[in-house]
């Protein structure tokens, strides 16, 4: 006999919970299921086909009488436990065609809807917000798609150089804003709720991204760290930047700390769960923030701006920086933008190589 392979076990007192992460089952242990299951995983053939709780285990695929070798991605167990745990959309009957698909589809979207709505972040006064002018699009205009889609590289050479305020605004509208225009595309009539449209794809036209400013160095704003309202075009500051450089924010990389301009974008999990109650749902967080960095890249070399993004952030300082913590809103991912030369390496990173290269 063996232990599968694809399990967890959670502690949930008095009990314990082991989940099969394969295929989404899951079974509450009293103690002396347990127990019995920490003999059987260190010594597996001690299986007694007439104990009533062994054969609980090989009936729920807790033990198998084949042995199972996982594959081998060259992982940690959380990335696969990730990756496996989210297989697979759990659905008790699939759609066999179109109409059947089309009646299950809108009965799922009548039942999300007919449910309270997650919370809306809580958003300051009126006349505490700073309402950004309209984007600009002349500046955009004589841009073509090519030019953009050639041009734009990650750069890690920034300068002290500021950005203007209407470029920020720019950015901001066509990143994370609400698109006025978008009402006017024929066939784009949706339920109140999910009535907004960016430019980017959305799970389930959620929205669940949310973007909040480090502000270094741009022209007309005062140097802070901002939330932006896209149903407003405005700006909410949360606080003052850091006595840290944003270098310890994002992995120790400090060739970033003279960057004028950033957008921390986060994920509301709470939306995401409030219309797929599926782990796959997770996946979808990290997906339509790669959407929406992917627009904010865009436009910034549209508008002859450098850029840069990582994933890498020193969770713990940024959820506590964007008052996040213990929130169901976290931060997934940073971009920025800028003036500079356009290295893919930072100045100190290219002497070291070329020094290296001289001795080699």
């Amino acid at each position: 006999m063996h232990i599968n392979p694809y399990l967890f076990i959670l502690a949930h007192p008095p009990r314990q919970i082991i989940w099969n992460y394969e295929h989404h089952t899951q079974h509450e242990l009293d103690l002396s299921y347990s127990t019995r299951l920490a003999q059987l995983i260190s010594d597996p053939t001690l299986f007694d086909n007439l104990n009533p709780i062994d054969v609980d285990f090989l009936n729920a695929e807790i033990l198998t009488t084949e042995p199972r070798k996982p594959i081998d991605w060259k992982w940690d167990p959380l990335s696969k436990i990730f990756h496996i745990g989210t297989k697979n959309i759990p659905c008790e009957a699939v759609p066999q065609d179109v109409h059947e698909w089309a009646a299950i589809y809108l009965e799922h979207c009548n039942e999300v809807l007919s449910s309270p709505a997650p919370s809306a972040r809580t958003k300051p006064d009126l006349d505490e917000l700073i309402f950004l002018a309209p984007c600009s699009w002349p500046d955009l205009q004589d841009v073509s798609l090519t030019q953009t889609l050639i041009g734009r590289r990650t750069s890690r050479s920034f300068s002290e150089e500021s950005i203007s305020l209407k470029q920020v605004s720019t950015l901001l509208y066509l990143t994370l804003g609400y698109l006025s225009e978008r009402h006017f595309v024929q066939g784009a009539a949706q339920p109140e709720a999910l009535g907004a449209r960016r430019s980017s794809p959305s799970g389930g036209g959620l929205n669940a991204c949310e973007g909040y400013l480090y502000v270094r160095n741009v022209g007309g704003l005062q140097s802070g760290v901002y939330s932006y309202y896209p149903d407003e075009h405005a700006l909410g500051l949360i606080g003052p930047l850091p006595t840290e450089p944003l270098g310890l924010l994002l992995g120790g990389q400090h060739f970033i700390n003279t960057l004028p301009f950033g957008l921390f974008l986060t994920s509301r999990f709470d939306k995401l769960w409030w219309k797929y109650e599926h782990s796959r749902t997770y996946r979808m967080a990290f997906i339509e923030a790669g959407h929406v960095s992917q627009v904010f890249l865009m436009v910034a070399t549209g508008l002859g701006l450098d850029t840069w993004l990582t994933g890498a952030l020193t969770d713990c300082k940024v959820e506590q920086l964007l008052g996040l913590k213990e929130s169901p809103e976290q931060p997934l991912f940073f971009v920025g933008c800028g003036q500079g030369d356009g290295q893919v390496h930072c100045e100190v990173l290219r002497i070291l190589a070329n020094d290296q290269d001289m001795v080699s």
